[in-house]
């Protein structure tokens, strides 16, 4: 079978993701994601004519976000009218996913070169999602139709989530606060010594002028006393009545777990920040890229996707890494790196916890508890700061994988190379 390699990664700095306050909170998404697309194309001197294909992932697809913005970016970013273009959402999950389809492409034979990523403006879907609940609209799996599923399969609020998990799992607050503060120190010490700086671009206006050039919302200045002294963010969410028959978000879980009482443990120092952000990641097969001097910086190793108990949705991370391990014929000690998604300070707890992980391993340049995760674009971010970490400390094999919404994680294992596998 033929490999699948890694050409390049680059992403945009996070903006803080609410209108008003976020620098890139007034720009468009399809602008946001063809600044990472013609920064790998400029990087890598392509002929968008050979791109196959360019797979992005955008969770909430409406508005501003709908019409295939993976074909609309690529447009807007000059590439050639023949180069094809898609979107996809498996929700938190879908940065992964793009670049595991991408890869799958080039393995099977089916393409050369294929661009993926994916974009979020958490600014524009925040809002636009608060809109909705004062209109009376009903949350993922709540919708119209969805009654039937709701019954076999209550999905509740993700934040809900992550405290019914720590409640179940015997965590306490304090272990989840020394998790958010270690996030935020070792995000503060990555942009201090430049562990980023291979990957971002800068994000201009049209005009050319730099909107944002650095992460925006890390607080370096986070301490174990400010931390404590914040209030859970889902007790109040997890008892408001949702519907006519007082269905609570609480309730959901309840449904399926009757003698569970949830404590309320996340808050906005210890949950994943709201931000807007894009990444794109360069695949192409080894006669592609030898026939254009593209040089590989990692290969795919194994990817796998893995499904868990929806009504606490954010499981499936550990069941998935073991599973590409597997799949790649590796063990947990040969792995270098570990970068788990920190949607909720319990889903890195109990992955590193169950998985028995060293601390120094998992999350080396903090998460999204300090950069924050802008939901569609987040698994190719992660994709890429894995690779630049491998190089930078010349380690082998590097694991990402993250929760998803639904109850999913998909996983990805990449090995860091300087040539081609015969």
């Amino acid at each position: 079978m033929p490999e699948a390699y890694i050409i390049d990664a680059v992403r945009t700095p996070r903006g803080v993701g609410k209108v008003g306050k976020g620098a890139l909170a007034h720009m468009h998404p399809q602008h946001l994601a063809a600044t990472v697309l013609s920064a790998i194309a400029q990087r890598n001197a392509l002929d968008t004519k050979d791109v196959d294909d360019v797979i992005w992932s955008t969770s909430t697809q409406k508005g501003k976000q709908g019409g295939d913005l993976g074909r609309m970016a690529a447009l807007d970013a000059g590439y050639d009218v023949t180069s094809s273009g898609m979107t996809l959402d498996r929700f938190c999950g879908g940065g992964i996913t793009s670049v595991n389809l991408a890869a799958a492409q080039v393995m099977s034979g089916m393409a050369d070169l294929v661009v993926a990523g994916g974009t979020e403006m958490m600014s524009y879907t925040a809002s636009s999602m608060q809109e909705e609940m004062q209109a009376g609209l009903m949350p993922l799996g709540m919708g119209s139709g969805n009654e039937r599923l709701q019954q076999v399969h209550p999905q509740s609020h993700q934040g809900v989530c992550g405290d019914a998990i720590a409640t179940i799992e015997g965590f306490t607050r304090e272990e989840l606060d020394v998790l958010a503060l270690r996030s935020q120190r070792n995000a503060a010490r990555a942009i201090e010594e430049g562990r980023f700086d291979k990957s971002l671009v800068a994000v201009t206006d049209a005009d050319g002028n730099v909107v944002l050039e650095r992460e925006e919302f890390p607080r370096p200045q986070t301490t174990a006393e400010g931390l404590a002294e914040l209030q859970p963010s889902f007790e109040k969410i997890a008892r408001t009545p949702l519907d006519a028959n007082g269905t609570t978000f609480a309730g959901l879980i309840n449904q399926k777990y009757p003698d569970l009482e949830i404590r309320h443990f996340h808050h906005a120092g210890n949950s994943s920040g709201v931000v807007d952000g894009a990444a794109a990641v360069l695949l192409a097969g080894k006669d592609y890229a030898q026939a254009h001097g593209l040089k590989p910086r990692a290969r795919i190793v194994a990817t796998a996707n893995q499904g868990d108990d929806p009504t606490l949705m954010l499981n499936a991370p550990v069941p998935a890494a073991k599973k590409v391990l597997a799949k790649a014929g590796l063990t947990r000690d040969d792995i270098d790196l570990w970068e788990i998604n920190e949607a909720f300070a319990v889903v890195a707890a109990k992955f590193i916890r169950d998985l028995d992980l060293p601390e120094d391993k998992v999350n080396v340049n903090g998460g999204a508890i300090a950069l924050g995760h802008p939901i569609g674009a987040t698994g190719s971010i992660l994709i890429g700061t894995a690779l630049d970490e491998l190089e930078r400390i010349g380690g082998r094999y590097a694991l990402v994988t993250m929760c998803a919404a639904g109850g999913m994680a998909p996983a990805v294992v990449i090995e860091r190379v300087d040539d081609f596998v015969d």
